[in-house]
């Protein structure tokens, strides 16, 4: 088989050396960390393209599909493109759209739309760039966006906000890096979130709890039934067997 490397940098003579002892015709790259600068990424005959799953150049960054879901988008999709000395400007070789439903997750538009989407986008763009085929389209980064990581400093939900907002934050970081909020002065982790239109009471307060989930009111007379918690230092369980009771206040 192929020998295996992992290096802790490419920021140096050693990782240069290495990459062009493969004598590689393309480097493929998906979901890189560490910067590769462009001595590295031009060492193979037709260079590297990569892997991000967003429609570029909007939502550049590393936590490029949170975002879109906690902003409320309805689409979003992955691109392939040349990487270079940006972050995530290089020209784009190929982009593929998916649909963000009303209640999907971090979870379900990765591992049920972007990443099979994104094996067959990448073996599609393999077979351009070996016909010679592939196109370098210029990003117009004044039409995009970028975002940090989306942190577990982000994810402490606002009750106070619109159901929507509340509904869009909680699935956008389902399950990383988890929405939370305050119970009996302690971390609640919250999951399987599902928007419901009426809730009466005040913000942040605990309307009814049933076999579907603990119902939260939002700060516009909507809320959230969530079917999933998980308290502070114990694994996820069911919304209805948390013993939180009806009339409770999260929040801090």
């Amino acid at each position: 088989g192929l020998p295996l490397h992992q290096p802790a940098s490419y920021k140096n003579k050693e990782a240069e050396e290495l990459v062009a002892s493969y004598n590689s015709d393309l480097c493929v790259m998906a979901f890189v960390t560490l910067f590769v600068p462009e001595e590295v990424l031009y060492i193979p005959t037709h260079g590297t393209i990569q892997y991000h799953p967003s429609l570029l150049p909007m939502h550049r960054g590393p936590s490029s599909i949170n975002w879109p879901i906690i902003q409320g988008s309805t689409k979003t999709g992955l691109s392939i493109f040349w990487p270079d000395n940006g972050l995530d400007e290089g020209p784009i070789l190929m982009q593929k759209e998916c649909e963000i439903t009303p209640d999907d997750t971090l979870g379900t538009v990765y591992f049920d739309k972007l990443f099979p989407m994104g094996v067959e986008a990448m073996l599609e763009s393999v077979d351009l760039v070996k016909a010679g085929k592939a196109p370098k389209d210029v990003q117009d980064l004044s039409k995009g966006s970028y975002e940090s990581w989306a942190k577990a400093s982000i994810a402490e939900v606002d009750w106070s906000k619109p159901a929507a907002e509340v509904h869009n934050l909680i699935r956008g970081t389902d399950p990383a890096p988890g929405a939370w909020t305050i119970i009996d002065g302690k971390k609640l982790g919250l999951f399987d979130c599902r928007r419901v239109e009426e809730a009466a009471g005040d913000a942040g307060t605990v309307v009814a709890v049933d076999d579907d989930g603990v119902t939260i009111a939002a700060g516009d007379g909507g809320g959230v039934r969530l079917g999933r918690v998980r308290p502070e230092g114990e694994g996820k369980i069911a919304g209805k067997d948390a013993g939180i009771a009806v009339g409770t206040k999260l929040g801090a």
